[in-house]
């Protein structure tokens, strides 16, 4: 995306410059040896932000503090990203791309899409439980930061949530049409409605340290969306 370094043929960064017409030899192990290590070295940098940023923000997270958590020296991270602003929209790309994983594995299980919706509400609880009503959902935590501070980073966030509104979406016409969900007139409408609802549950439980919005957002969706829910034919 928009915030990284352009490169000519003549600089492009070493690792993608291995030997690719000497495979006989050891030095194409070695430059792939060197590339692994420095993938890791980038997914390091990744890693060990996400986990500042989550508890402390976007702007609470400086560039020293960063490298000193994950032991990596200033030029390095100047090889990897041009600025923090890059370093960052990378992170929410790694976040985004990882979250959809997670996200396409839930809603593949076997069940009805009822079943599957429920998993989704399920997991969502799940997640703020473990992390102590300490989001680890970035949308809920830099939302409203990088959508003042930084265009590019604003985009990747928007972007993932019109990924899940659109997985949701397609998740209530599955519903629909297996009988287990009620039909929606506007499926995107009533999935964009759906996250946000349980992205505003998700902020309430985090200023007050207590899942009863989120008991109540699941509480809800059951009524509104599973088919016989009020008769308590499911729970």
């Amino acid at each position: 995306m928009g915030v990284g370094p352009s490169y000519g043929a003549e600089d492009m960064p070493k690792f993608f410059a291995c030997p690719l017409d000497d495979r006989s030899t050891g030095s194409y192990m070695a430059c792939m040896t060197q590339q692994s290590k420095s993938d890791q070295t980038r997914q390091t940098i990744l890693s060990t932000g996400r986990r500042l940023v989550t508890t402390k923000g976007f702007g609470g997270v400086g560039l020293s503090m960063l490298l000193k958590e994950c032991g990596v020296p200033k030029g390095s991270f100047y090889y990897y990203f041009a600025s923090k602003e890059a370093f960052g929209e990378a992170m929410l790309e790694s976040y985004v791309a990882e979250y959809k994983e997670r996200l396409d594995a839930l809603l593949a299980q076997p069940g009805s899409a009822a079943d599957r919706l429920i998993a989704f509400c399920d997991a969502w609880m799940n997640q703020e439980r473990q992390a102590g009503l300490v989001s680890t959902c970035l949308v809920v935590k830099l939302g409203a930061e990088v959508a003042d501070l930084s265009d590019a980073m604003r985009r990747v966030l928007d972007d993932g949530v019109k990924m899940l509104t659109a997985e949701l979406a397609q998740l209530l016409r599955q519903g629909a049409a297996d009988g287990s969900l009620r039909p929606q007139a506007d499926p995107e409408a009533a999935a964009q409605a759906l996250y946000a609802q349980w992205l505003g549950a998700a902020i309430l439980s985090k200023l007050s340290q207590d899942e009863t919005p989120l008991q109540r957002a699941l509480e809800d969706t059951k009524s509104r969306l599973i088919a016989g829910a009020e008769d308590g034919e499911r729970q």
